[in-house]
């Protein structure tokens, strides 16, 4: 299908932060034009053709931390301390959960995503069946990420997956990961690290969420998580933690000499009173930061506005320094920042033969206005309310309020709280 947005401003992303009064061609998956409609001279026939009515359209976030199907938990067993919560509530329910379940659960999370303006997400979950193929039959972009511990999946499941759903489909990709060095004894640790260096493939976990996971480690091993699973190789070719909230100075160059990306979900470590990351200081040392929202059950909200708020918000007063981590600096890690540490080079930005992820804003709101910087307003006012539009790999799956999935929504609604009734003997 060929899609033409236009009379609108664009944030192409591809040369910094420039907005142009332009449009946006996609043809099939791929955009094939973006930039000033001044240097159109002739149109070409399109199957639809969008006035965007001085709207705003920008590359798709990607939500580079996500676990979809725990959707089934929110607002279940909250306010709780992280241990307590985890172990007692999360895991005992999780493991009701069947493939079919996961993959209705999954649903649900998508379509959450896509109200925020998430063109893509890299979930970490059990059972990578259900999560391809709600990704596929709904039309978003995933990318899957293994949760292997000593309780889930094996080895050679982890290279079974990262063979099958490399070439699974083109939204679908896989990279080598465990859910946290505290969950995975030393032998499976070792062999991610083996697989990491079969395949030259980044790795990916849990790392330093809590000040307790890093002195727990420190006492079994004599160092940090970061220290620790580099030790082992790990992370040789790349790869990134999620939260990373307590870093000492050689955690920090670890993951600077390894390229490696940091994943900050602030609304999660909230939450779950787990302490706020130094993004301004991985920033400055030119760490690759990306945004996640975490799961359903311990944000709750999958909302890529208010983390975004929620980065340099809690950076400022963690600082005590209201000019660090601007405005920019996160709109880029929501949106070129996810994208690296997820592999997704092809989404970086709006540029001509990149795939078609992108969204709209609506700047007819109050909050948009007025535009006397657009990138401060899309980060310290924005909101789901101004999403208008979010297209994934050049279809639209959600336009004014309705998504266009090709699914009754009602009956995802209706599945996802038969499951919870279940699940809980109602």
């Amino acid at each position: 299908m060929r899609i033409r947005l236009f009379n609108g401003k664009v944030l192409a992303l591809a040369n910094g932060f420039e907005v142009v009064c332009g449009e946006v061609w996609v043809e099939g998956e791929r955009i094939v034009y973006c930039g000033s409609s001044e240097g159109v001279t002739e149109v070409p026939e399109f199957d639809r053709e969008i006035d965007l009515r001085g709207n705003l359209v920008l590359p798709g976030f990607k939500n580079a931390h996500t676990h979809s199907a725990m959707t089934f938990l929110r607002s279940f067993a909250d306010d709780l301390p992280l241990s307590e919560w985890l172990n007692q509530q999360v895991f005992p329910m999780e493991a009701k959960l069947t493939e079919e379940d996961i993959y209705t659960l999954s649903k649900l999370g998508i379509m959450e995503y896509l109200t925020s303006g998430i063109t893509a997400n890299f979930d970490m979950y059990v059972n990578s069946d259900a999560i391809a193929q709600a990704s596929v039959d709904l039309g978003f972009r995933t990318v899957i990420v293994s949760g292997l511990n000593n309780f889930v999946h094996s080895l050679k499941g982890l290279e079974d997956c990262y063979n099958k759903y490399n070439h699974f489909h083109p939204l679908i990709s896989y990279q080598l990961g465990f859910h946290a060095e505290y969950t995975t004894n030393e032998t499976l640790l070792k062999g991610v690290a083996e697989l990491a260096h079969k395949f030259q493939a980044p790795v990916f976990t849990h790392n330093s969420e809590t000040l307790s996971e890093v002195e727990d480690c420190k006492s079994r091993t004599g160092m940090t998580p970061t220290a620790y699973l580099n030790s082992l190789g790990m992370f040789d070719y790349g790869g990134g933690g999620y939260h990373c909230v307590y870093f000492d100075e050689n955690d920090i160059q670890i993951f600077k000499e390894k390229d490696m990306s940091v994943i900050t979900n602030p609304a999660s470590n909230l939450k779950l009173a787990s302490g706020i990351a130094p993004v301004k200081r991985y920033l400055d040392e030119g760490i690759n930061v990306a945004i996640g929202t975490d799961g359903p059950a311990s944000n709750n909200c999958l909302d890529m506005f208010r983390e975004m708020f929620l980065v340099t918000g809690l950076a400022k007063v963690r600082e005590m320094d209201a000019s660090v981590v601007d405005a920019s600096q996160v709109l880029l890690a929501a949106t070129k920042g996810g994208a690296k540490a997820m592999g997704l080079q092809q989404c970086m930005d709006l540029s001509a033969g990149s795939y078609a992820d992108l969204t709209v804003i609506n700047l007819h709101k109050p909050n948009m206005q007025p535009e006397n910087n657009l990138v401060k307003n899309l980060v310290y006012s924005g909101s789901k309310d101004n999403v208008l539009l979010t297209m994934v790999n050049g279809k639209i799956l959600y336009e004014n309020g309705e998504f266009f999935l090709g699914e009754d929504v009602d009956e995802i609604y209706e599945k996802c709280n038969e499951i919870v009734a279940q699940i809980k003997g109602l």
